[in-house]
């Protein structure tokens, strides 16, 4: 086990060194010259090579790239080409924001999809199992940002129950924390929660016909029964790897959904500097949500090796 958990933090590595590269080269596809956006057209020559100096832009590019990775293992991204000021305080506290999103989303859609989707694959000849099967199809093909614009016309402009928009740390204020918290969460976990449920569903139908699940109900263990001691933990496994996928999915969707809640997280710092051609914060923000995909994916690969058992035997 301990094997397999040095490979998947070797994987882990060798990945998020190619994603820099990745990101670096395709941040100098993109045409301008980072001086002249800052400055505007009327800069003078001498100007615009003294702000080139002091960018770095002038420079060769492997000595750009390593400042910058250099700088990102010291928890420098450098500084803003339009604000002139330090990105990393600000990627620090936009990351708690988006972080607190997209994981209570996570936590959220998993409480409606292991028992949703466990009971429609028990109920699955019957009405309720349907309903759950469907509501789970319509579910799916809402788009997260629709969810969202729905949510705060109902519940935010129709019933006046919650608000639209905004944020406040749960320093400040906890009780107005959660209730601007609900909506966007809700919004996203919808999606998220529908998805799971069909593979959750799945899972447990495909482990209902294995021939030890019909062993333990010979030996007199109800049909829940067998499926509560011997069926879920194998159910969980494909689940785990769906889950690990729709993490990534999560994270692009939260992008989109704090646009439209209006909340101040990475999602928003980065369509504002994609809006004002910011490169350096753009390529900063775009790497931290990759590191962020990347680590809970090694999360669900670390939990992968635990639920399953034939892992460990062969680590």
């Amino acid at each position: 086990m301990a094997i397999r958990i040095l490979i998947n933090l070797a994987r882990f590595a060798v990945t998020f060194l190619v994603a820099t590269i990745v990101v670096f080269l395709f941040m100098r596809l993109i045409p301008g010259d980072p001086a002249q956006i800052a400055l505007g057209v009327n800069a003078t020559p001498e100007l615009l090579e003294q702000t080139r100096e002091e960018f770095g832009t002038n420079r060769p590019l492997f000595v750009q790239y390593f400042e910058w990775v250099g700088g990102i293992f010291r928890g420098d991204f450098g500084t803003s080409y339009v604000t002139r000021t330090d990105i990393s305080p600000l990627v620090t506290d936009r990351l708690q924001v988006s972080l607190i999103l997209v994981l209570s989303a996570m936590v959220v859609a998993l409480l409606i999809a292991i028992p949703l989707g466990t009971w429609a694959a028990v109920k699955h000849r019957n009405f309720s199992g349907v309903v759950i099967g469907v509501g789970s199809q319509l579910g799916v093909a809402i788009p997260g940002f629709l969810a969202g614009i729905l949510l705060v016309m109902v519940f935010a402009v129709g019933l006046g129950w919650l608000p639209a928009n905004g944020w406040t740390a749960p320093s400040e204020n906890f009780g107005d924390f959660i209730r601007r918290l609900i909506l966007p969460v809700v919004a996203l976990a919808s999606v998220q929660g529908a998805i799971l449920t069909r593979y959750v569903r799945s899972a447990v139908l495909e482990v209902m016909s294995e021939d030890y699940l019909r062993t333990a109900r010979a030996k007199g263990l109800s049909k829940s029964g067998a499926l509560v001691k011997h069926g879920l933990r194998n159910a969980a496994i494909p689940v785990i790897t769906v889950t690990g996928v729709q993490i990534a999915a999560l994270i692009i969707g939260a992008v989109v959904i704090e646009r439209v809640f209006v909340i101040p997280g990475l999602g928003s710092m980065l369509l504002d500097a994609v809006g004002n051609r910011d490169l350096l914060t753009v390529q900063s923000v775009v790497i931290v949500l990759v590191a962020i995909t990347l680590i809970l994916n090694l999360i669900v690969d670390l939990l992968y090796t635990i639920v399953d058992p034939r892992l460990r035997r062969s680590a």
